[in-house]
């Protein structure tokens, strides 16, 4: 990698608890499913830029029906996770999932699954593709917080 990963979209004081119910109450102000899109669609507008040269084979994420970057490296003992779509709604779940475990600790993600995507709803408002997408992208980082931070 030649650029070096933007700061995390988290604050350091709260929890992935937090990160979540944050982002359960934002898309709980929407009534509809079309604004909740749109709004999914904003927060995707607003990722951090992602290299054009990560955007290679080796960092590639399959499973989505979209074309997906993603890469990640530890940060002392955090996970540092960033990614991009060439789609706008998955821009926007890859923004609600960085929100809430990049820059986290192996254990703190190990500890906290994804309970926002139900309770926003992404579980039954999104595609079969795009559910399925989500999933293997939730999968990947918790498969990296797994692995743990490489030894010197």
């Amino acid at each position: 990698m030649t650029a070096a990963l933007a700061q995390p979209l988290v604050d350091d004081r709260s929890s992935i608890a937090d990160a979540q119910s944050d982002l359960i109450e934002e898309f709980d102000l929407f009534d509809d499913w079309d604004d909740r899109y749109e709004y999914l669609i904003s927060l995707g507008r607003k990722l951090p830029e992602f290299p054009e040269d990560w955007k290679t084979e080796a960092n590639r994420h399959y499973g989505c029906q979209s074309q997906v970057w993603l890469v990640h490296h530890w940060n002392g003992d955090r996970l540092r996770l960033s990614a991009t779509s060439d789609a706008l709604i998955v821009s926007g779940l890859i923004a609600c999932l960085l929100r809430v475990y990049d820059g986290r600790t192996a254990d703190e993600i190990l500890s906290a699954p994804p309970a926002f995507i139900a309770e926003i709803g992404f579980d039954r408002h999104l595609s079969g593709n795009r559910g399925t997408g989500l999933q293997t992208m939730v999968d990947a980082i918790f498969k990296r917080a797994r692995e743990g931070r490489p030894q010197p």
